[in-house]
Order: structure tokens, then C-alpha cells, then sequence
């Protein structure tokens, strides 16, 4: 059946041409946008959502700031306790015992924090994950805060711009993350080794569902995703990554409460570290 002949004078709508590279309007002034001087029509607390996210992460990053900065509390030599935000301890700086792959640093001044080369590397994989992108951009820049509600910029350049052109080295920071989660993983189990003999102990139950809860999140992680399987075009050619990829792909669907969970047990498992090694409370002993 044939389409019916557009009437004379009629013919295809010819859309504006766009530069990509160039910054678009973005907010109440986007060209799409129905003429309402509003923000939003919606009535709900649509604002709930950005305001949880930028405290929970304002807390974490105010911490962690100021955490990395102080250079006692993170070791605790009785049961080798080591917070995961010192791991590994490269310096001579670091406390004595702390160091389980040596110190190939020499004594850092006191402006400089002990965990310089490792910190930035787990910043740098929170921090350009895809879905923290999307958590920040909605919360901390309004961009947009959330559906149905105009963005305040008026103009809107993407990732294409510096710095955000830094969130293209998310899978390396995966990888070298992952590095890390690996050490981690050996501080876990030292934890339950100390220098009296195995034994078991609150401090070693919560770093081993740091490190856990560690392993979802990056496990779940977009680019793992995609490095395991997502450039296969015959997955019945490669039966063990389709499998590894099936598997990873059922992670990738919680890849939101693992990011934020594991947020999180890295805030607490320093807390605790810290709380023991400060002497404000005694580790529970369950064995030894």
C-alpha cells in the first residue's frame, strides 16, 4: 500500500545543521524546550535525590581529604591492621611494620601525604566510573538535577572539553585500581596472621568485607565489562569470556549499590582502623 503524496508546496523538514564540537544551549534556553519560564512543573521532592547524593559524597571527600593528611592512626602493628587508604606504604615515612612491600621512598616532608601515588589512582577510578559521572553531574553541577528539570548553564560543551576529557582514562584507571585491590586483598589476609600466631578479630572480618564489597564494585564495572566481552563478535567462539562476560554482566546490574556500598566500608574500615589504633576502643578478639 502506498504512503500518500505530500501535498503541493510540502516537503521534508530540513533540520538545522550542528556543530558537535561546538558547546549547545543547554537549560530553559535549549532550542527543544516547551516556553516555560519555570524550571520544572513537577511538584515531588524531585530534589531529594542530588541533595542525598552531594552529602554522602561531600562527607567522603571532606574525610578522605583530610585523612589522607594525617600520618598516625592507620596501623595497627598487634594485629597488622592496614587501612585500605594507606595500602601499600611505599615511605620511610610510614609506620614501622606497615610497609609489606618495602619503602622504595624515602621520607616524605609533612606537606606531602604518605599515600601520594595510590590516592589519586582510587579517586581517579571513583571519579570517572560511569555511574559516579552520572551521580556528580545530577548532584554537585545540576546538569541536569533531574528529569523533567531544566539545567541552570546555558550552555553544554560534554566531555569534550578539558577536564572532563579525562574521564576517557576510566579503564586505565581500572586497571591500575584493580593493582591495588589485589594488595588490598594480601592486607586482608595478613590481618589474620599478626606476629602472636592466626587469630581472628572484628578489625580482620571488616577488612575482608571491604575487600569484598571492593571487588563488586570494580568487578561490576562497565570497562571490566567491556574488556571481558564486549569487543567479541562470536561469543561461541569464546566460550569461557562469554561465560566470564554473562557473569560480569549480572554485576554490572548492581554496579549502583556496590559503588555506593563500597563507598561506604572504605569510610568505615579506616574509621576503625583508626578508632583501634588511637586506642578509642580495643579490636573485639573472636580468636587469639
Amino acid at each position: 500500500m502506498s504512503s500518500t503524496p505530500p501535498l503541493r508546496g510540502d516537503s521534508a523538514p530540513t533540520l538545522p545543521s550542528v556543530d558537535a564540537s561546538a558547546p549547545q544551549r543547554a537549560g530553559t534556553d535549549f532550542p527543544g524546550r516547551a516556553r516555560i519560564g519555570e524550571r520544572t512543573l513537577r511538584t515531588d521532592r524531585w530534589w531529594l535525590q542530588p541533595l542525598v547524593t552531594v552529602t554522602v559524597l561531600g562527607i567522603f571527600i571532606l574525610y578522605t581529604g583530610v585523612r589522607i593528611f594525617m600520618r598516625d592512626y592507620y596501623w595497627v602493628e598487634e594485629y597488622s591492621y592496614l587501612t585500605p587508604l594507606f595500602s601499600p606504604c611505599l615511605s620511610d615515612s610510614c609506620a614501622p611494620g606497615s610497609s609489606h612491600l618495602g619503602t622504595p621512598l624515602p621520607e616524605l616532608p609533612f606537606f606531602i601525604p604518605l599515600p601520594f601515588l595510590i590516592f589519586p589512582i582510587l579517586a581517579g577510578f571513583r571519579a570517572t566510573c560511569y555511574y559516579y559521572r552520572k551521580a556528580y553531574y545530577r548532584s554537585f553541577w545540576l546538569s541536569p538535577p533531574a528529569c523533567a528539570v531544566a539545567e541552570p548553564h546555558t550552555r553544554y560543551s560534554g566531555e569534550t572539553r578539558f577536564p572532563l576529557l579525562v574521564q576517557n582514562a576510566h579503564r586505565y584507571f581500572f586497571f591500575a585500581a584493580s593493582l591495588l585491590l589485589l594488595i588490598n586483598t594480601y592486607d586482608a589476609i595478613l590481618a589474620f596472621f599478626p606476629d602472636t600466631g592466626f587469630g581472628i578479630g572484628l578489625g580482620s572480618l571488616i577488612l575482608v568485607a571491604n575487600v569484598a564489597l571492593l571487588w563488586g564494585y570494580s568487578l561490576s564495572c562497565h570497562s571490566c565489562r567491556h574488556i571481558t566481552g564486549g569487543r567479541l563478535k562470536h561469543f561461541s567462539k569464546h566460550p569461557l569470556r562469554y561465560k566470564a562476560w554473562t557473569i560480569i554482566s549480572k554485576l554490572n546490574a548492581r554496579h549502583m549499590q556496590f559503588a555506593w556500598i563500597s563507598l561506604v566500608s572504605v569510610m568505615v574500615t579506616d574509621l576503625y582502623i583508626l578508632a583501634v589504633s588511637a586506642g578509642w576502643i580495643s579490636d573485639l578478639r573472636i580468636v587469639g
